[in-house]
């Protein structure tokens, strides 16, 4: 539990603020373009450098990187409670996402390591899908309480006395682990590309709200990921001691899984922005009866998450995988249909709680995919390419969403139609698109994964006591 509250803290800040924003930006006078970065330095940072984080968790320890990121994060947290500024909040986020690239691969990790694969590992994982999944309805759900009651710069603070007490919980709860086989040497090369690659490819994303798909600032921010990512590859084949065992993805398994996480995180991130600002600029709700409008779907999720690894020993994890996926395109498909003069009841109650049911079994079953049959030595690595296709799958998904959105809404005001009709067109194609990845995720599922194998370890790697 005390590694699932990690990855919980972590999951629930990237949506935390999201609520919030109105009031970040008139109290701080962040001007229209640069209130985005509040969201995105944190994704930024987080996607950039998870496979490092993985991997400095195999390596170096993976309680120590554990607590150190936590330090980190509540540090990062403190500073962004008490910003006066824009430049001092975004940097205080990207902070922030840095330290939830330490915490969450050395968290998964230390639960691969811990439990043994089969039953026992697949409750361990229906907890960290449960946590993971609803992360982002209780984000908005907590912080729209959160800066009703107390002010935003509480969705912050509130992390603070949370990290403390799992830095003090965690010397006596986790023992220490690492890749005894595998210390040599650290690829600060690997590093570099990977990290820099990952990080322009997110930068660029984020911005072609901005700039465009076409523009030379989009263009030329592709190429240049594009070449350090192909660095880093060609870094991998022929360094001594790699980053990323690029072998690893030759098991089709976990090469699906991490594909389908991608698409699952590309539709349900842009779900919960989009929702967000359905329920309170079209339905005008407050910031707190918002994030209340999020407790069904976030109580389902617990719900189905917990039941996932029951499901998945009588079905098998590619058929839960990709139920999980039906389901949840099910609930966009119907989110397509919103209208401008809606209710909360007809409108968004019962498709949030069919696609919560899809987060649910989805979440839990494809971490199984993408970690199972893996060496404990290369847990790590296994939980870094995880959260990092997660993360680009949600920046990839907004980005993409978004600028549909926009020009949908554009068009629409152009043609006459009203700001709500026209605002509405707009989130309607990103519900449709957002489906359509639920889709390709259920297409990818049923075809790609299968059962995982277990991977023989290493002579010499440490068993660490349950936590």
């Amino acid at each position: 539990m005390l590694l699932a509250g990690a990855q919980f803290l972590v999951v629930l800040d990237a949506t935390v603020v999201n609520v919030a924003l109105p009031h970040i930006q008139q109290d701080l006078d962040f001007s229209p373009a640069n209130l985005q970065w509040v969201v995105n330095a944190y994704t930024l940072t987080f996607g950039g450098f998870l496979l490092l984080g993985g991997r400095a968790a195999d390596l170096f320890g993976r309680r120590r990187v554990f607590m150190a990121g936590i330090g980190l994060f509540a540090v990062a947290s403190l500073v962004a409670g008490l910003s006066q500024s824009e430049g001092m909040l975004i940097a205080a986020r990207a902070v922030q996402g840095l330290g939830g690239a330490i915490i969450s691969p050395a968290a998964l990790s230390i639960v691969m390591t811990t439990f043994a694969e089969g039953t026992e590992r697949n409750k361990a994982l229906s907890v960290w899908g449960a946590v993971a999944g609803a992360g982002g309805a209780v984000g908005s759900l907590l912080g729209g309480v959160l800066t009703d009651a107390v002010g935003w710069e509480w969705v912050f603070f509130i992390n603070v006395p949370v990290a403390a007490a799992i830095l003090f919980s965690a010397p006596a709860l986790l023992a220490e682990s690492r890749a005894e086989s595998d210390r040599e040497g650290f690829d600060v090369a690997g590093a570099v590309t990977a990290t820099g690659g990952l990080a322009l490819l997110i930068f660029t994303l984020v911005n072609t709200t901005e700039h465009g798909w076409g523009s030379a600032r989009t263009l030329i921010g592709f190429a240049a990921a594009l070449v350090l990512l192909v660095a880093f590859v060609v870094r991998e084949t022929t360094a001594r001691h790699p980053l990323v065992r690029l072998g690893i993805l030759r098991n089709r398994t976990l090469a699906a899984a991490n594909g389908t996480a991608m698409l699952a995180v590309a539709a349900l991130m842009a779900m919960f922005y989009f929702l967000s600002l359905y329920m309170q600029q079209v339905l005008g709700a407050s910031a707190m009866r918002t994030g209340f409008q999020y407790l069904p779907l976030a109580v389902t999720i617990f719900v189905t998450a917990g039941l996932a690894s029951t499901v998945v020993a009588r079905i098998g994890v590619r058929a839960t995988l990709t139920t999980g996926f039906v389901l949840a395109a099910g609930g966009l498909l119907w989110f397509s249909q919103i209208s401008a003069d809606g209710t909360y009841l007809g409108d968004v109650l019962f498709p949030s709680l069919l696609v919560a049911m899809g987060i649910g079994l989805f979440f839990v079953s494809g971490t199984m995919a993408a970690t199972g049959g893996v060496a404990a030595h290369e847990s790590g690595l296994a939980s870094g390419l995880l959260n990092t296709s997660q993360q680009v799958g949600g920046a990839l998904g907004l980005a993409v969403l978004a600028t549909l959105a926009a020009e949908r809404t554009t068009n629409a005001l152009s043609d006459g139609a009203a700001q709500a009709a026209a605002t509405v067109e707009g989130f309607q194609l990103a519900f449709l698109v957002g489906a359509g990845f639920a889709l390709a995720g259920a297409v990818l599922a049923a075809l790609f994964v299968r059962p995982p194998r277990a991977a023989a370890e290493p002579e010499g790697e440490p068993q660490p006591m349950a936590a």
